[in-house]
């Protein structure tokens, strides 16, 4: 039987449209939908266990896939099977679990999967931007338990024009690059990267964004009402009680706001808490707790968030004791690691990030192999984030996905300050050795100060804070670099990374409902003065980027060279190029762009680069006609002299006994010996030869008098040949007869 399909169109206003489709595929799970724009095609699915889960939190799984064979292509490597996902995946990921999360109620504890994946792959469509519209329009489909709608959408500027969803090649033109999600009433999450624009400048794009993504949370509405909503489902709500609530909060409220106003430090703080909770358990016999010890303690949470919130919102005052615009104190340091190519070390508060910096060829750039996107980055960062940087110990299983979307930001912050001819590829690694709040900024501080330690001559420093907002409706407060507990109990974290003149990057997670722009453009001012706070810090501690890398650093030198000639410098099956690696010690990288050999010589010695630069000069060498060069006589032959070119050693050409001088040279030692240097003008290819012709007596004086040797007398030779043709034709004459002699004798 053929499925009835229902689909839903939006106009994006430029003669693009994104399609909304359901009723066709994966039919069993209990939300899916197929999103399409252009050729590139996404298939969500929706499935919430029916049983409660154990966990005592939301089991949610926001999967995302691109399938190599959507775009055409093998996954490479031995095994051609997807494996795990890419760095691209799991930001992907990130940004859609940000949005969604929230708006589950805060009591589901059913396990739930959203799982997404590119089928179709069109060139012209970065997918990334329809992955929040796919997931929110497949649950709008199901019976699931979900607040609202809601959708994502990606904007960029070119030429001061906003742009909903651009492609790849246009966002090279851009000046903005951000994903927002949000509701048809508020914004919740931003994310993205900016080229030094202003707070005012990021709000207009995200209201530019936000009236794109009412028009797609219309359109799933639109389905879902088309199809025939589902009737939400009943599940197991949280226990609730009043009077237990209202025992726990009367025991608690005061102890805590007393521990938080008293400015202790995160352990101190904490143990405190713990104590003012055991406290509160005592108050209950055995049989209650067996009964209702997750309650009371889930009760105590929400006293200990709402004393904290209160103290901040009511007396301006913070847990380590500080006013909502503080920066906690600061030091800095550089150069730390010995033996690296730069390094430093940035302390705010309780979070410390240790940044090193690693200098190579092209050939150590970060291969990007993703079905959507191939490449490689020659700037890229790695961030840690260690069990003991919180005082904790639990097993590690690889790179988290919390440490590649912390990474992927600070990166963002500081890759547009890297100079477009740096002529290196460059390796941060941030190892996070304490956290109290704000680890990826302290990361892109301790970066910037470990790119200028090792000499990249960034365009201008960057910093980066994270702000953090409390509000109650009617009051709120903006908090200048937050502390872990205040991310946590807070209703906005948001990360902004930038220069002394405008944002590089930023992340934003909104809990609070439709939060008023003008509340937005204050919080950035307001990290804004943090920000330039902080760089001062940095630039206190280095002023600029160092002149030079490091003695023990590698230095890096481009040559360009005519495409014809890379044979020739790779030499026979790499010949020529492994023996000048191994001769010099330096790392030799050649590629060809467009119709040039480009060669990056890395090496520590710069007596040895330049030795690789005149090999390499030697072996391109091409001497223009009409032009004198300088020589030196490297063989002796009878027919002439083997000379050396001393501009390029190793180029050697005939210099012909005929061309030694004006006079008739018997000997070419009577002329040149071994090692003599001297000029000669290049006469270009002898078309005889078809060899390099060079000329000593070209550039010499003609004597006086001189005179080439006469020309032969032709009736001479015409005499003696014929003479020659006589003798042999009486030699023919006389072997006939002998010939005729012998046969009559044998007769």
């Amino acid at each position: 039987m053929i499925p009835k399909t229902f689909k839903e169109v939006i106009e994006l206003g430029d003669g693009r449209t994104i399609s909304i489709e359901t009723g066709k595929l994966a039919k069993q799970a209990h939300g899916s939908v197929v999103v399409q724009m252009g050729d590139a095609m996404l298939l969500c699915t929706v499935v919430s266990n029916y049983t409660k889960s154990t966990a005592d939190f939301f089991p949610l799984t926001v999967d995302y896939r691109e399938k190599f064979a959507a775009a055409g292509r093998y996954p490479g490597g031995f095994f051609k099977r997807e494996a795990r996902p890419s760095d691209g995946e799991v930001l992907v990921m990130r940004i859609v679990d940000r949005v969604l999360r929230p708006l589950f109620p805060s009591d589901y504890r059913y396990e739930t999967q959203v799982m997404i994946q590119l089928m179709s792959h069109d060139e012209e469509v970065m997918p990334d931007a329809l992955a929040g519209l796919a997931a929110s329009a497949a649950i709008q489909l199901s019976d699931i338990p979900f607040e609202t709608a809601i959708s994502e959408a990606r904007v960029g500027r070119i030429n001061g024009e906003f742009v909903i969803n651009p492609s790849r090649s246009q966002l090279a033109e851009s000046d903005i690059d951000m994903i927002i999600g949000a509701s048809a009433d508020s914004v919740m999450m931003v994310e993205g990267e900016m080229k030094e624009i202003s707070e005012e400048e990021m709000a207009e794009a995200i209201k530019f964004a936000h009236e794109a993504i009412k028009k797609q949370i219309e359109a799933q509405n639109k389905l879902a009402d088309t199809v025939g909503r589902k009737q939400v489902r009943e599940y197991a709500v949280a226990e609730s009680d009043e009077d237990l609530f209202a025992k726990v909060r009367e025991a608690a409220y005061q102890k805590i706001y007393d521990i938080a106003k008293g400015a202790h430090s995160k352990h101190e703080r904490s143990d405190a808490f713990s104590a003012v909770k055991d406290e509160v358990l005592e108050m209950f016999s055995e049989e209650e707790l067996e009964e209702k010890k997750d309650l009371i303690k889930s009760y105590f949470n929400k006293v200990e968030k709402e004393a904290v919130r209160e103290l901040t919102l009511a007396e301006g005052l913070r847990l380590d004791g500080r006013k909502t615009n503080e920066i906690r104190p600061i030091w800095c340091e550089i150069d730390y690691l010995p033996s690296v190519h730069g390094s430093s070390i940035f302390t705010r508060g309780e979070t410390q990030a240790l940044a090193t910096v690693t200098l190579g060829t092209s050939r150590e750039a970060n291969m990007i192999d993703m079905p959507t996107h191939q490449g490689e980055e020659t700037f890229y960062l790695h961030y840690n984030f260690p069990p003991f940087s919180t005082g904790e110990a639990y097993p590690i299983r690889g790179t988290s996905r919390r440490e590649i979307g912390h990474g992927n930001l600070a990166q963002r912050g500081l890759k547009n300050m890297i100079p477009e001819d740096c002529p290196y590829t460059i390796r941060i690694v941030s190892e996070v050795l304490e956290s109290n709040g704000s680890s990826s900024m302290a990361t892109v501080c301790a970066g910037t100060m470990a790119l200028m330690d090792a000499g990249i001559q960034m365009k201008k420093p960057v910093s980066g804070i994270a702000m953090g907002l409390i509000s109650d409706g009617d009051r709120y407060a903006v908090l200048s670099d937050i502390l872990g507990d205040e991310d946590h109990l807070g209703d906005m974290d948001f990360k902004v990374t930038g220069t002394a003149d405008g944002i590089t990057a930023c992340q934003m997670d909104i809990k609070v409902k439709g939060l008023p722009y003008e509340i937005l453009v204050k919080a950035l001012k307001q990290a804004r003065d943090g920000r330039l706070h902080i760089l001062d810090k940095l630039t206190e501690t280095i002023a600029q980027p160092n002149a030079n890398v490091k003695a023990h650093a590698p230095k890096m030198e481009k040559v360009e060279i005519p495409g014809e000639f890379i044979g020739a410098v790779i030499g026979p099956g790499g010949k020529v190029i492994q023996e000048m690696q191994k001769e010099t010690g330096t790392t030799i990288v050649i590629e060809e762009v467009e119709e040039m050999g480009v060669i990056e010589i890395l090496g520590v010695n710069q007596e040895m680069i330049d030795e690789v630069k005149k090999r390499i000069k030697a072996i391109t060498f091409k001497p223009e006609v009409g032009k004198v060069y300088e020589v030196k006589v490297v063989k002796m032959l009878d027919f002439g002299a083997v000379v050396e070119y001393t501009q390029a050693k190793g180029n050697e050409v005939l210099l012909h006994v005929s061309e030694l001088a004006w006079e008739r040279t018997e000997n070419v030692s009577d002329v040149v010996k071994m090692g003599d240097v001297f000029e000669v003008k290049y006469l270009g290819i002898d078309p005889k030869t078809r060899k390099p012709k060079v000329s000593r007596k070209a550039i010499l004086e003609k004597p006086e008098g001189y005179s080439p040797r006469p020309p032969r007398d032709s009736n001479r030779d015409n005499n003696r040949d014929g003479g020659r043709r006589d003798s042999r034709d009486n030699r023919g004459r006389d072997d006939r007869s002998r010939g005729n002699r012998d046969r009559n004798d044998r007769n």
